[in-house]
């Protein structure tokens, strides 16, 4: 069946569809500005064009600790075959500058007129296996030393020094690894997004904090800087600007007890970087705020660091943290599936400076949030008030159309009864 033609002229439609598209402002999204630090709390730097390669080599442990998995595990095995394989061959040197690869004998344990450096060493493949041994000092019986040599003492002196010294190096290496700070962090715990609402009068940046484990981080202490690209009055562009921001701590001594999930307060003054901007400024602000919780592993004693960063659209303005600590028959509980959730509260919209000039603006903020929490109450009692009367009216409705009519019967008599049926 053919396609009914359209009434309207296509002209019309066409002109219609550019005047809306034209009324339509187009938004282009703004290219997100790359994070110093992740949220996993990595640092987003890569180093390039570094010429003196050799500085690393000056400090071999720490690059050997600092190598991926793959790279030490080979790094490990190599370290050993090698070893290994450079003692063999001074081995089988030993054995052939002495004549014991044509010397004749019965068997290696037999007893002739010849005494050979290291008995039953006729190979090279002999050798290594007699490396082996010397090194991690096996010692199946069969080959073994004599004082023949002084030449085979000194190497069996200088290969136990050297394995020694490899066994030092690449177990304290692993266990370095095995160790390392970045480990603890794993279960110390930032929320996903930060809020500024109001706190004792003040507008505050707050942000979540936790541990997993039940083991203590002692003498936690939490710093906050501010990353910003800033231009200096004399034109100088830094890209990477530091600042420090205090935190609000009620200790004298700044160390947090980290117990349980604490909320982490800044207090948005006159030395905040933060005074100047209000709640539609932010969403245009190119800035990061870096987040470092340091303290001592309680089990291990290694100091310990944890990461996270904060973008502009990751604070939430006029939000405040659900409390997730309850206490449940004498134990307090933290419920960590709320442990990012926020609330919508009542704050000004202004900046912390203008918050400072007209203190008059959280006075009508709060005004006005109780207004609206009291009509919010009002339209729910009055909607509950008309459904318990719909409830009524229905019930009504229901027992009247279960009321028995009543039926009059006349006898022949003439008598009438009254029966309900």
């Amino acid at each position: 069946m053919l396609a009914r033609k359209s009434i309207i002229p296509e002209e019309y439609v066409l002109a219609r569809i550019a005047a809306e598209n034209l009324r339509k402002p187009r938004i282009r999204d703004q290219p997100r500005k790359a994070r110093f630090i992740a949220k996993s709390g990595a640092c987003n730097l890569a180093h390039k064009n570094i010429r003196e390669q050799g500085r690393f080599l000056q400090d071999i442990f720490t690059t050997l600790v600092d190598l991926k998995w793959r790279h030490t595990l080979v790094i490990f095995t190599m370290s050993f075959l090698c070893s290994w394989l450079l003692f063999a061959m001074m081995w089988w040197l030993v054995a052939f500058a002495h004549g014991d690869m044509y010397a004749s004998t019965e068997n290696c344990t037999g007893s002739t007129k010849w005494t050979p450096c290291v008995t039953c060493v006729r190979s090279f493949t002999s050798a290594f296996l007699f490396s082996i041994e010397v090194q991690v000092t096996i010692g199946f019986g069969g080959r073994m030393m004599t004082e023949e040599c002084p030449m085979a003492i000194t190497v069996l002196i200088l290969q136990n020094i050297v394995g020694l010294i490899i066994n030092a190096v690449m177990l304290g290496c692993i266990f370095m690894k095995t160790a390392q700070a970045h480990r603890r962090a794993e279960t110390l715990i930032f929320s996903r997004h930060a809020v500024i609402a109001v706190r004792n009068g003040r507008l505050c940046f707050m942000f979540r904090v936790g541990d997993l484990r039940k083991s203590m981080i002692i003498s936690a202490s939490v710093r906050i800087q501010v990353v910003k690209k800033t231009t200096t009055p004399e034109g100088e562009i830094i890209p990477i600007h530091q600042q420090d921001i205090p935190v609000d701590n009620p200790i004298e001594s700044n160390n947090i007890f980290l117990v349980a999930p604490l909320i982490i307060c800044h207090v948005i003054d006159k030395r905040s970087p933060l005074y100047d901007i209000s709640a539609s400024d932010l969403v245009n602000q190119d800035l990061e705020l870096i987040v470092v919780l340091e303290g001592v592993v309680e089990t291990t004693g290694i100091t310990t660091q944890a990461r996270t960063s904060y973008i502009a659209e990751e604070i939430l303005w006029g939000h405040r943290f659900v409390p997730i600590v309850t206490e449940e028959e004498g134990v307090y509980a933290v419920d960590y599936s709320k442990f990012g959730n926020t609330i919508k509260v009542a704050a000004p919209r202004c900046s912390a400076r203008e918050l400072d000039e007209k203190p008059s603006i959280l006075i009508q903020t709060l005004q006005k949030s109780e207004l609206s929490h009291q009509n919010s109450l009002r339209k729910r009692n009055s909607m509950r008030r008309n459904n318990s009367m719909r409830r009524n009216n229905s019930m009504r409705r229901n027992n009247s159309s279960l009321i028995v009519p009543k039926v009059q019967f006349i006898t022949p008599e003439g008598n009438q009864s009254v029966c309900e049926t």
